[in-house]
């Protein structure tokens, strides 16, 4: 079930005797937690792992009762610890009905009749659910079969990072300027544990003013494309000083000078293209592109409609030749990549 499922759930029936919390999101599986947690008085929550621990002691400790707490919330980390691993990994498929040391007989058998006031979490967050991981989480989920209540933490779209970004900015009464909330949805792609952190500082460093899209830059120093399209806009400007400040924030955080000049290639390519389609709106990028197969997101599209607007015909393939000798500098070795770029600004602004 998905997480905000799970939590009205919780809020009308309380916590399930046990839980499977599957996925590598870290967001939604920190609102869980602390749902949970609130629940329950500090010292009625155990935690157990799995890699130092075996299943039938954690069960055994489900049975016991305390003397302190009548309800308790035990949380078992690590739950993919009791797959098989390396070669026998290959050779052997984990069977719940199996009696064999670290099968799941013992928590089916709990489950049949669990202890009342106790909720056991167990978090299996290694796995994603596509490409290689898939077939370890299905042998997960196979593991953990007898747990009924099971909640995926799947990875954020960029639609859905944006529309919860934009509920946690309303409870925290910030305001975001145009574009400004989409780039940085966008630089940090969709990651919303990390879109929930920036928001907290956005919302004391900017107070009660609109946080605009170079206060992102500001914060977000290490949000590759919120820096790179600084750096376009700064060049779209002729605004040399401030390329040149934006390229020092790049090396200061160890950013790989190529992709970023591949970074800037691809945006001059698609203002480019734009340009040649005749292309007059966001809106109309956007459509364009993703007719043609490239996706293509409502703040990418108005980054390409700006760069379009701010750079002729004539200047943006001028650009890409530009970068095309920037990156062949790089390439052929020294000098160095810092002294490239900051040639390559110097001739895009003259």
């Amino acid at each position: 079930m998905p997480p905000n499922q799970f939590l009205a759930r919780l809020k009308k029936s309380g916590p399930p005797a046990a839980l499977l919390l599957l996925g590598p999101e870290i967001y939604d599986r920190q609102r869980i937690r602390e749902a949970l947690a609130a629940l329950y008085p500090p010292d009625a929550v155990t935690i157990h792992d799995l890699t130092t621990a075996s299943l039938t002691e954690i069960i055994d400790d489900a049975r016991s009762l305390s003397l302190f707490a009548a309800e308790r919330l035990i949380r078992i980390v690590n739950a993919e610890a009791v797959l098989p691993k390396g070669k026998a990994a290959a050779e052997e498929e984990p069977d719940p009905e199996s009696s064999a040391p670290g099968a799941a007989t013992p928590l089916a058998t709990y489950l049949q009749d669990p202890t009342p006031g106790v909720a056991l979490v167990f978090e299996a967050i290694r796995y994603d659910f596509d490409g290689e991981d898939k077939r370890k989480q299905d042998r997960v989920l196979k593991f953990y079969t007898a747990i009924r209540e099971v909640v995926e933490l799947r990875r954020y779209a960029t639609q859905d990072a944006q529309n919860e970004a934009e509920q946690l900015a309303r409870r925290a009464n910030l305001h975001f300027g145009s574009g400004a909330l989409d780039l940085l949805v966008e630089a940090l792609g969709a990651d919303m544990a990390r879109i929930a952190v920036e928001i907290e500082k956005l919302a004391l460093y900017a107070g009660n003013r609109e946080v605009v899209e170079d206060d992102i830059v500001a914060l977000v120093p290490d949000a590759r494309s919120a820096t790179v399209f600084a750096l376009v806009n700064a060049l779209g400007r002729r605004d040399r000083t401030r390329s040149l400040e934006v390229l020092d924030t790049l090396v200061r955080e160890g950013e790989y000078l190529p992709l970023a000049l591949s970074f800037l290639s691809t945006q001059f390519r698609l203002a480019l293209a734009a340009r040649e389609a005749n292309l007059k709106s966001a809106q109309q990028i956007q459509s364009h592109f993703t007719r043609m197969g490239t996706p293509m997101y409502s703040s990418r599209a108005e980054q390409v409609h700006q760069t379009a607007t701010r750079f002729n015909k004539p200047q943006l393939e001028r650009a890409l030749n530009l970068i095309y000798g920037a990156d062949k500098a790089m390439r052929d070795g020294p000098p160095d990549e810092r002294i490239v770029m900051e040639r390559f600004i110097v001739a895009l602004v003259a």
